[in-house]
């Protein structure tokens, strides 16, 4: 993709403060767990901004803290075996413009989170403190998921919220146990997120780094550990700039949720995305998530070389309009060089906090490719797949023969999830409203039989298919299509027109 690592690479060397050094115990923070020290460190930091600069060290020790304020050309380092340890109560966070955080900026540069130390935000205990304050009633009711029996996400805090910054570091460091999302940038420019360890499942809607309305940036080499999705670039505001210029390499995500997601807030849009070399296990929906459903663009994007194990879907690309009565695009994507194994338990039992349960019986679900209608995605490749699916497929738990493919909801304003269709009539891919789908080297595996076809296309102008193999499919009908155009597929055999 069109990506200027060169100046990625020069906006971190610049983040890289070589000023003087400010040791938080001589301003008197405690390394003992239990002193609250949130006003030694912000001492720390305002001297060091106040002189142009500098590192706000954290030595050895665990260092109690509320909501601190990072400003301007000033670098937390924590060395090793320090943690900077998020007290409990919640009357020690504040907001600037948006949530809580134990780390917060908005409007400054140059600022950086380094060393090998570890932020961790104590996050059960802090949402569980929160969460007593309603019982009490000093949480209003409108503040309070009823539905969900926890407090709404905003009155819980993350670790990092940054906003309308620029020229941001985060490396070497651990996150983990946030109330919340862990890390969230929004607004902001020129970021490079590197070696950061993320364990967090505290707590609910704990997503391990998220991108909102953010240009050139670049995450690598890191390892997400998440309750909810573990990479996630959203485009949040209306009035906001498109989510561009974005590289995730060599990164290993674990989630609850989707392992690498765009959306769900979509709303101007995202463009010149790679995304590569990624390990994704244990994860309960998609290992990839693309979703444009707000009225932005999703464009120019190259996904490739990702290997996903015990994953409760393989791939999920979804054109909706939720909000908005503007309908965006989904167009120009490639993904290749992906290999998926799909369970048919639920992959993430063994998480403390675990996405909700669906509340209807249904089989295995495909991955699934839809936009809505009158408004195709387009110009989407697939290459170089394979998805190894579990089969088990019963007509007895749930059952959508080929004759009521129209019966399928169109859900145009719903939520974007894998399994927001109910049932869907393919074990392997479902295919609908798409108009130019190149599928090249495609290979499905079902490990046990399936009632159901491994290809369903409807309404699709423009399908190419070159090199489909199957195994262990035993049906001699393994390709359906259904108005469709112009589509070209290099063996005919098993191919049924509705």
């Amino acid at each position: 993709m069109r990506y200027t690592f060169s100046i990625v690479m020069l906006l971190f060397v610049q983040t890289l403060f070589a000023q003087k050094n400010y040791n938080i115990l001589n301003y008197g923070a405690k390394p003992d767990g239990k002193t609250l020290s949130t006003n030694s460190i912000q001492s720390a930091i305002n001297e060091a901004n106040k002189n142009g600069g500098g590192r706000v060290i954290f030595p050895k020790g665990k260092f109690l803290s509320g909501a601190i304020l990072l400003k301007s050309n000033v670098e937390l380092h924590l060395e090793k075996e320090a943690t900077l340890l998020g007290v409990t109560d919640p009357k020690y966070y504040f907001k600037i413009n948006r949530w809580k955080a134990l780390i917060i900026s908005e409007g400054h540069e140059n600022i950086g989170i380094t060393g090998e130390g570890t932020v961790d935000g104590q996050g059960r205990e802090l949402a569980l403190h929160i969460d007593s304050l309603f019982y009490v009633g000093k949480i209003d009711s409108a503040q309070y998921n009823f539905v969900e029996m926890r407090p709404k996400y905003y009155l819980r805090p993350q670790l990092i919220e940054f906003v309308k910054c620029r020229n941001i570091t985060v490396k070497d460091v651990i996150l983990k146990n946030a109330a919340c999302w862990v890390q969230t940038h929004h607004g902001c420019e020129n970021i490079v997120i590197e070696n950061v360890r993320t364990e967090s499942d505290a707590y609910w809607n704990n997503d391990g780094i998220d991108i909102q309305d953010c240009r050139n940036v670049r995450i690598s080499d890191c390892y997400i550990n998440a309750a909810d999705d573990g990479i996630c670039i959203k485009s949040h505001d209306k009035d906001a700039f498109v989510s561009e210029n974005i590289l995730i390499e060599n990164c290993t995500v674990r989630s609850s949720a989707s392992a690498i997601k765009f959306g769900t807030r979509s709303h101007v849009g995202f463009k010149n995305v790679t995304i590569r070399n990624i390990k994704v296990f244990d994860t309960f929906r998609s290992a990839i998530a693309i979703e444009s459903v707000d009225g932005g663009i999703l464009e120019d994007v190259l996904i490739e070389n990702i290997e996903a194990t015990n994953t409760g879907n393989a791939i999920f690309v979804r054109l909706g309009k939720r909000h908005t009565e503007k309908t965006g695009n989904l167009k120009n994507v490639t993904i290749r060089n992906v290999k998926v194994q799909v369970a048919y338990e639920r992959p993430d039992y063994k998480y403390d906090i675990r996405g909700p349960e669906l509340p209807f019986f249904h089989n295995p679900f495909p991955s699934s490719i839809t936009g809505i209608p009158g408004h195709p995605i387009e110009n989407l490749t697939l290459e170089n797949i394979e998805i190894i699916f579990p089969g088990r497929g019963n007509k007895g738990l749930a059952h959508l023969p080929l004759w009521r493919l129209d019966a399928i909801p169109e859900k145009v304003k719903s939520y974007p999830e894998f399994s927001m269709f109910g049932e869907l009539p393919a074990w392997g891919f479902y295919v609908r409203h798409v108009d130019g789908l190149t599928m090249k080297n495609i290979k499905f595996t079902l490990e046990n039989p399936d009632y159901r076809p491994a290809y369903v296309f409807d309404d699709v102008k423009n399908l190419n298919m070159e090199a489909i193999s199957i195994v262990g499919e035993k049906k001699e009908e393994t390709i359906i299509l259904k108005n469709t155009e112009n589509v070209k597929i290099d063996n005919e055999d098993g191919v049924l027109k509705l």
